[in-house]
């Protein structure tokens, strides 16, 4: 069998080294936010008001990702602030993608300035791994003038763990022979999926370091974690995820809704209250097409920027508002560990024309009410505006987000 070579490639500071790039080609600036305290932010006055990223020289001034706007500045009244351009961004992400295809068919593009690259049948045609992953790190900083850290490993959790050591335009490798010596001595906050509200949590157990959960007693962390959560930060400190790397779903094969939430929400109810809107916009977008999904998937961003997903495949496709609810409830659950979150989405995926669905004999009678119920509440909001009839957990003052967000918009994931 072969040994698996997986490499990860993030883009260093993507947004704000490709809104510098688009200033000097496109503009013919010759200042380089590079080089500058700068960072590239929204709208002080709304939501989006915070940095999205920044430049080396603003590290100085102890400028964070995902902090306020406002708040920034005020650690650096000179900072050079830019708002998003992401027009651009995609063109630049799709430009890298391409260089990718050059090396292997099999990518999956994970985020818009990061994806995973399966080398494993195609390694062989170019050479060494690291001598490959140098050569596609040239090749990106010479084509496209932009730079990245590539990771290299047998798995994707190790291979991203790789591209996060010393920035930036580097390679790093992370093999499992590399773990205790690369890995371990590194702080349980660097480990993958391990939020703020996790890592205090070990941290009262006298877990410092990703080797001490590691060489934690499994049963201990399950007690204290989650048997689902324990389970898995514990694989992932001894490195092993057998996760594939796979084509993500083109546009058109897939509906979802997300939301930047007005303040961050650390609880379960008003999280929940969250998704139950995301639903009703995603379940209707889905009956308005006439098809059904067979696979639900919760998306997170917590208020450090951190980002996680979590997927179920379904027994039987569904339409149905209230299966997407229960089931995005279950996700967030198994995935969340309450650290403050800012983004919250559901992506529905696998699409399947609902006229050659099957029904389960189980859930037939209650799944046919639910849609009727359904197909009444759309014809309503049809004819007299989507406000004209909402759950009654959305006419509190304390609702945290309208009853249906972007109702009206078309947005496929």
């Amino acid at each position: 069998m072969k040994k698996r070579i997986i490499f990860h490639i993030d883009v260093n500071s993507a947004f704000l080294s490709w809104e510098a790039i688009y200033r000097i080609k496109e503009l013919k600036e010759t200042l380089d936010l590079r080089t500058i305290p700068s960072a590239v932010g929204g709208d002080i006055a709304k939501r989006r008001g915070i940095i999205l990223a920044k430049s080396i020289p603003a590290k100085q001034f102890n400028i964070n990702t995902g902090e306020p706007v406002a708040q920034a500045l005020k650690k650096c009244p000179n900072l050079t602030l830019v708002p998003p351009r992401f027009d651009y961004f995609v063109k630049c992400s799709n430009s890298m993608m391409k260089i990718f295809q050059d090396y292997t068919p099999d990518i999956e593009k994970f985020s818009i300035d990061e994806a995973f690259l399966d080398m494993t049948e195609t390694i062989h045609l170019f050479g060494s791994p690291v001598d490959i992953a140098d050569q596609i790190r040239e090749r990106i900083y010479n084509e496209l003038g932009f730079t990245v850290n590539i990771g290299i490993s047998t798995n994707k959790l190790l291979a991203k763990m790789a591209s996060d050591f010393r920035k930036p335009n580097l390679c790093h490798t992370l093999f499992p022979e590399e773990i205790a010596e690369k890995m371990w001595p590194l702080p349980i906050r660097e480990l993958y999926f391990v939020g703020k509200m996790a890592a205090q949590k070990c941290q009262q157990l006298g877990i410092q370091t990703i080797g001490d959960i590691a060489n934690c007693d499994l049963a201990v962390l399950q007690s204290h974690l989650g048997q689902k959560y324990g389970k898995l930060i514990h694989d992932y400190a001894n490195g092993i995820d057998s996760s594939p790397v796979g084509e993500t779903d083109s546009p058109n094969k897939g509906y979802g809704n997300s939301i930047t939430l007005s303040k961050d929400i650390s609880d379960y109810d008003s999280a929940n209250q969250v998704l139950l809107s995301l639903s009703e916009t995603v379940g209707s977008r889905l009956r308005d097409a006439k098809v059904k999904c067979n696979c639900i998937t919760v998306e997170i961003r917590d208020y450090n920027f951190n980002q996680k997903s979590h997927q179920i495949t379904l027994d039987t496709p569904t339409d149905i508002t209230s299966v997407i609810y229960e089931t995005s409830c279950r996700l967030l659950k198994e995935i969340w560990d309450n650290t403050p979150l800012r983004l919250m989405g559901i992506r529905t995926t696998k699409i399947t024309d609902d006229d050659f669905t099957q029904l389960s004999i189980f859930n037939s009678e209650k799944n046919e009410k639910l849609e009727k119920l359904d197909v009444a509440v759309d014809k309503i909001r049809d004819r007299y505006g989507t406000d004209s009839i909402k759950r009654a957990s959305f006419l509190t003052p304390e609702s945290i987000c309208e009853h249906s967000v972007n109702r009206h918009k078309t947005q496929k994931p």
